[in-house]
């Protein structure tokens, strides 16, 4: 157990085995409307309107839709990065040219991933981007975020600190999954905004 995680309180594994647990209980017609829901909310965002470029993701299976928001940030003239992951599961980033841009990737040993089919622009390129949204399982209060555990994010905002870059890092999740607390690690990075399907919350 980590040093952070207080007695008595669920460890990451757990909390992620519980939350997957309710994702895979929603219906198609559940995740459509939240799909829809989340895309006004987010396209609500000043940090999204004043945003040049964004660094966003696709969501696959039982993530809260992604498409809806990328296609309206496409459309409005936004310059969208998507993420190819990389054999060691860092990203690389190639822009959003529209739906037909993106092909089925199957890396070895995880989930189906569509990922952008246009020209590799190194992960670096994060660097470029006014907002970044992150995928996740759940925030808590003070904004610590729990991804899926595959490190790939973690990389991403290390490399952002390191290079002193500061997006809007604003994370995609369904309303139960704003939750009380989440064991936080010295390398763990809150965000500042959760996107809901009920809108919007800040954080410090």
């Amino acid at each position: 157990m980590s040093g952070t995680e207080a007695e008595g309180q669920p460890t990451k594994r757990e909390l992620r085995r519980g939350l997957l647990a309710v994702r895979s209980g929603l219906t198609a017609d559940d995740a459509r409307k939240a799909s829809a829901a989340l895309a006004e909310h987010a396209l609500e965002l000043t940090e999204l309107a004043g945003a040049r470029t964004v660094a966003a993701y696709v969501s696959v299976g039982s993530e809260p839709g992604t498409r809806v928001l990328l296609d309206a940030l496409h459309a409005r003239g936004t310059r969208v990065l998507l993420p190819v992951l990389l054999p060691d599961n860092d990203l690389d980033w190639a822009a959003y040219e529209g739906r037909g841009s993106l092909v089925r990737v199957r890396h070895q040993g995880k989930i189906e991933l569509l990922e952008p089919s246009g020209a590799r622009l190194g992960p670096q390129a994060v660097l470029e981007a006014d907002a970044v949204l992150l995928p996740g399982l759940a925030v808590d209060e003070r904004g610590a975020r729990l991804g899926r555990g595959g490190g790939s994010y973690d990389r991403v905002l290390a490399r952002l600190e390191r290079s002193g870059a500061d997006p809007a890092l604003v994370v995609l999740l369904y309303d139960r999954e704003v939750v009380a607390h989440i064991p936080a690690e010295a390398h763990d990075h809150p965000v500042h905004a959760v996107v809901t399907p009920s809108g919007v919350r800040r954080f410090r």
